[in-house]
């Protein structure tokens, strides 16, 4: 695509077995094989699959934190390795945000943490704004993680990954760990901030229920190979392998949360 920011080509990854877990004379294993795929600028794209399935690799290679063994991956251009402007043009959001957030540090350093580090100006007023603009009111600026709920801790992971304003947000199952009422109070902050900040969106799941809400193209994911690729109606209307017609088998029904949450605020 001629347009896109994000271009995977040929991506294999492989990690050695250790000893006691050779198999079959098998000395690595294979966490993705020969992926291939490009991502338009502003759109939303998922990646869908099992555990185990090399969704989460993937995302971490995309993001700078893993190398590949062979293949390559390119943001605007350029190839992640090399790419200087990575942690600018690129953040990301983990699945746990108590392990990903330092129970020392109180909100306000948590989430000017990337602007410190990437020597961004800022003031007490641009933090306090980020924090409002995920859902959280300022006072939540001096208290620490542990002081907040499980969605409420995964709004701050948000504005931390948003305060360098980046252009490509990267999610890895963001909602995983959350109940549904949350989950969908959660989605909804991302979907909204991503439309308001023209972000360019990757986000990895399991579940084929957020997808569906949340990205408009879909790779579908199965042993470290991409089985289907396509708009996200094309592949949960009509899946074309067994694999995606069992994903889509058991979506389940988080939409009617979804579009019944009146609020973004947390209970």
């Amino acid at each position: 695509m001629s347009d896109s920011i994000i271009s995977v080509r040929d991506l294999t990854r492989t990690y050695p077995l250790p000893r006691e877990r050779l198999l079959g004379g098998r000395r690595s294993f294979t966490a993705l094989n020969s992926v291939s795929f490009d991502v338009s600028a502003g759109d939303r794209f998922a990646i869908v699959g099992e555990s185990g399935s090399g969704k989460s690799t993937l995302l971490r290679i995309i993001a700078g934190l893993d190398d590949a063994t062979s293949g390559s991956v390119h943001i605007d251009g350029v190839e992640v390795s090399r790419n200087k402007d990575l942690r600018r043009t690129t953040q990301m959001v983990f699945q746990d945000p108590m392990s990903s957030l330092d129970p020392r540090m109180r909100v306000r350093d948590i989430v000017a943490e990337p602007l410190i580090a990437q020597r961004i100006a800022h003031t007490r007023d641009d933090i306090d704004a980020l924090l409002r603009d995920v859902g959280l009111t300022a006072d939540s600026a001096d208290r620490y993680p542990h002081q907040f709920s499980g969605g409420q801790r995964q709004r701050i992971s948000i504005a931390r990954a948003l305060a360098p304003n980046p252009r490509i947000l990267l999610a890895d199952e963001p909602v995983s760990a959350l109940d549904v009422s949350v989950r969908a109070q959660v989605l909804n902050v991302i979907s909204r901030l991503v439309r308001e900040r023209a972000l360019t969106l990757v986000f990895v799941s399991h579940d084929l229920s957020v997808v569906q809400h949340l990205c408009e193209h879909v790779a579908v994911l199965k042993d470290g190979a991409i089985v289907e690729l396509g708009t996200t109606q094309q592949v949960y209307q009509h899946p074309r392998t067994d694999y995606a017609r069992t994903l889509v088998a058991a979506v389940p029904t988080l939409q009617k949360a979804l579009t019944r949450t009146p609020a973004e605020s947390e209970g």
